[in-house]
């Protein structure tokens, strides 16, 4: 091999290694725009085909995935979402209908479940994302009780420090407005702890039911923009993932009153200046997202 052939070679791995690096660190800095999927529906490999083909054609960037019990399926079809070029981060339940006093206060509970944090981490996860991560509604009103979900908090945020994964917790759209003393979730006080907050705005969860249900732009604008004051404007010092609703299960909707929906939500996380959103389906239907999507890139 000639030196001049040599050099166009290098020259041409050089290009590729950069063009790489750049595509890589564009998508990193693209706002979140995820959906969430159920480990059932996951291992679905024909359906899981369909939502990364709808998701490409939206612009869906990242698949939000329940981490229950691992198996070869949801490894294998982990290997779909990679090669697709979209971001895996590992949502983890971890007291099922929040917690009791007894389990939040007991680490020998509690650190179990970083055994799915650890097998998300193996298999490729870029996040992990803690739910329940609370008291369950029915015990007794406390300051200490964010102090308590703190420590759980702090115990994995130190786990995944040394791996250099992110962590984000979600939380109830009640903790926009301030500490919830009930469920102890503080967004403050976790932000010393966590990479990410993720807000459940969803306008169903807010009453009256009927006035968020009529005004969901509203409700997701204004619960987004008391997170930031929390924090005294709109500088945060971490990531704000809204989640928001494709239905309302108080009320149905017609198709196009349906599509309106999700489009005033979409708008609100971005005036608010959200960082990105997950959209939320129990049955992981994301088809009137999508075209959602895929209309307003058309428009653009």
């Amino acid at each position: 091999m000639t030196i001049k052939t040599t050099t166009k070679l290098l020259f041409g791995l050089f290009s590729l290694f950069f063009l790489t690096t750049i595509a890589q660190a564009t998508a990193n800095q693209a706002p979140v725009r995820g959906i969430y999927i159920t480990q059932y529906m996951f291992e679905n490999t024909a359906f899981l085909n369909h939502l990364i083909a709808g998701a490409k054609r939206a612009g869906v960037n990242t698949f939000v995935i329940d981490m229950e019990k691992p198996s070869k399926r949801y490894r294998d079809n982990l290997a779909l979402v990679k090669e697709n070029n979209i971001r895996y981060v590992a949502r983890i339940i971890m007291f099922p209908g929040g917690g009791t006093k007894a389990q939040i206060e007991n680490p020998a509970v509690w650190q179990k479940k970083y055994a799915l944090v650890k097998q998300a981490v193996d298999w490729g996860a870029s996040q992990i994302q803690l739910d329940y991560i609370r008291y369950n509604t029915k015990q007794k009103p406390s300051a200490n009780n964010a102090k308590n979900v703190l420590t759980i908090i702090s115990w994995y945020k130190n786990k995944l420090s040394g791996q250099n994964i992110p962590l984000q917790v979600d939380v109830f759209g009640i903790a926009s407005f301030g500490e919830s003393k009930y469920i102890g979730q503080n967004v403050q006080l976790f932000s010393q702890s966590v990479d990410a907050i993720c807000p459940m705005v969803y306008p169903s969860h807010y009453v009256p039911f009927p006035e968020h249900f009529k005004k969901p732009y509203d409700t997701v604008y204004s619960s987004l923009k008391s997170i930031k004051k929390q924090f005294g404007g709109d500088d945060m010092p971490i990531k704000m993932y809204a989640y928001i609703e494709l239905s309302n299960y108080h009320f149905p909707m017609s198709h196009p009153k349906t599509l309106e929906y999700i489009k005033a939500q979409l708008k609100a996380v971005q005036d608010a200046g959200g960082d990105g959103w997950y959209a939320w389906s129990p049955h992981n239907r994301y088809d009137n997202l999508f075209n959602v999507l895929a209309s307003q890139k058309s428009v653009d």
